[in-house]
């Protein structure tokens, strides 16, 4: 572990070394060394032409790890006392609970300047938290599409010095330090041709052939690579097969989610990979129970995106403590869970029942793509859950105008699948009724008719659409390019059509010579014909 030091004159930038300790900043002007900060400091990042700025500076012996003016920093409910360490001491004497410390603090800062100003009052910080440092400024900047530092973050005196840092000697950075401020780059946009990026990738390139890389670091370094350079990256092959030489019981559970991700990546190359995915499943039996809910849910999708459905004992235990932690996932999270145990075909009854609990509390704020995954969840193992479908109807209700026509889709199949009408019935198909008269045209021919069909199965029968449904311009939408009708469309309007006949005396069929029809087969025949005269009997 190398000390990030931040020099009191900075004249001397030049001269900057990684062994010391970060100095404060004191307050005064610094006129004279304005040129030399823009020239070093500028081409880090990315271009950026900087106005001239005031370096301000503080007493490098007055300052331990809290704020000189009495400021109380630290998160609440924690000790005042536990902010006072002296961090201007050697390196091996930083202790874990120093890094706890430090970590928890960084954490609960809101703002990047708040970051700055923090590390700014200590007299010393070891790399590995300079660029904890540095994660954290990057993760918090990183809002919608802007993916650039804020011009301001760019001209703070400590941020450039921070980086500066790292860019000029990483050969001085310990393993941990140096893949963490890699990382950190990946999380905004950075120039590619950047001083900064360019010698930590170097330096980074320079350590894996020489093979001084642990495994952590090597997760790490993966994932910032696909990121960087993408997943076709020839340096990918060579931390992958380095990471197959390291033993997996000694990876932490992170580590492991990180080598799953790394190749989720690249999933054409699973069959070479095979071999060694098997002993990763194998391995993974064993940390499931200490795997955060983000981890749940990336180990599980890349699972889905792996194809590894021989690894079906890792499915099951992974579902067995997604059970608990269901109500802490994200909607994003839970999405995941749900596409994969419709992948895997996995259910559990412990799994619909804490389902059940979530949906029904929360199902006025769910997310309307959680909420017809959840749909599609029934539908698919056929699960008949009334607090579900109950909650997810009173939801369609209140918020229909939410819903996408496929999100539409999947919430009402499941109705017509199990055969069930919730309460609010009534309610529901005249939302759904209104919904198709002023957004007929944006539902997908084959998701409309999917869904008119699920209605007619509970005996909601779609008169007021059947006209458009068997007109020409609409079988022809629905066959597309294809020769003709696929065999699960050409179900559904055959369907579709008996019940309009069959339940419906009151509605008059288009076709008027069905009255001369004596029985049920010269009535298919007639379909084949009259609609489909583009099939052969073959494809039925």
């Amino acid at each position: 572990m190398a000390l990030i030091t931040l020099r009191r004159n900075l004249c001397h930038l030049s001269d900057f070394r990684i062994h010391g300790a970060l100095a404060g900043l004191k307050t005064q002007r610094v006129n004279c060394v304005h040129k030399t900060v823009k020239e070093h400091l500028c081409p880090w990042f990315w271009s950026l032409q900087l106005e001239p700025v005031r370096v301000r500076f503080h007493h490098a012996h007055s300052k331990k790890f809290h704020s000189e003016n009495g400021n109380d920093l630290h998160p609440v409910g924690e000790p005042v006392s536990s902010q006072v360490h002296a961090w201007d001491r050697s390196e091996h004497s930083v202790t874990n609970a120093d890094e706890q410390i430090f970590y928890r603090r960084l954490n609960s800062f809101t703002s990047s300047e708040e970051v700055l100003h923090f590390i700014s009052t200590l007299q010393t910080l070891p790399d590995t938290m300079a660029a904890g440092a540095l994660h954290r400024i990057c993760e918090m900047e990183k809002k919608g599409d802007d993916q650039r530092l804020p011009k301001e973050i760019l001209e703070n005196s400590a941020f450039q010095a921070l980086c500066d840092q790292f860019a000029q000697d990483p050969s001085n950075l310990s393993n941990t330090g140096l893949v963490t401020a890699l990382q950190a780059l990946t999380l905004l946009y950075v120039d590619p041709q950047s001083r900064l990026l360019l010698n930590l990738l170097a330096e980074c390139q320079h350590r894996l052939e020489r093979g001084s890389l642990d495994s952590h670091s090597l997760c790490i370094l993966g994932e910032s690579l696909i990121k960087l350079q993408g997943p076709g990256c020839s340096t990918l092959d060579l931390i992958i097969y380095q990471l197959q030489g390291e033993n997996l019981e000694e990876f932490t559970p992170e580590d492991i989610v990180t080598l799953y991700r790394i190749l989720q990546a690249c999933p054409e190359k699973v069959d070479q990979h095979q071999t060694f995915l098997n002993k990763m499943n194998n391995c993974s039996l064993s940390v499931v129970s200490n795997l955060s809910p983000k981890l749940l849910s990336q180990m599980l999708t890349a699972l889905v995106v792996l194809d590894q459905t021989q690894a079906l004992p890792l499915v099951i235990k992974l579902g067995k403590y997604v059970v608990r932690h269901i109500p802490h996932f994200t909607s994003e999270e839970l999405r995941e869970v749900l596409e994969a145990f419709i992948y895997f075909g996995h259910n559990d009854r412990f799994f619909t029942k804490a389902l059940e609990q979530h949906v029904a509390s929360l199902c006025l704020t769910l997310d309307p793509e959680v909420v017809s995954k959840v749909m599609e969840y029934c539908s698919r193992k056929l699960i008949f859950s009334k607090p579900i479908l109950d909650a997810v109807a009173e939801s369609f209700v209140c918020q229909s105008e939410k819903f996408s026509p496929n999100q539409t889709a999947e919430l009402i199949e499941p109705f017509g699948k199990l055969n069930y009408l919730p309460p609010n019935a009534s309610a529901l198909f005249r939302k759904l009724e209104n919904i198709l008269l002023t957004r007929f045209n944006y539902f997908p021919p084959k998701t409309l008719l999917k869904l008119l069909h699920s209605c007619s199965l509970i005996e909601c029968h779609p008169v007021n659409f059947m006209a458009r449904i068997f007109s020409p311009y609409f079988l022809q939408q629905l066959q597309g390019e294809e020769p003709y009708l696929d065999r699960l469309s050409l179900a559904q309007l055959t369907q579709l059509f008996l019940t309009a006949i069959l339940e419906c005396p009151f509605y008059k069929i288009p076709y008027y010579d069905i009255e001369m029809l004596k029985s049920r087969l010269e009535l298919v025949e007639y379909l084949q014909r009259k609609l489909f005269s583009q099939n052969s009997a073959g494809h039925w």
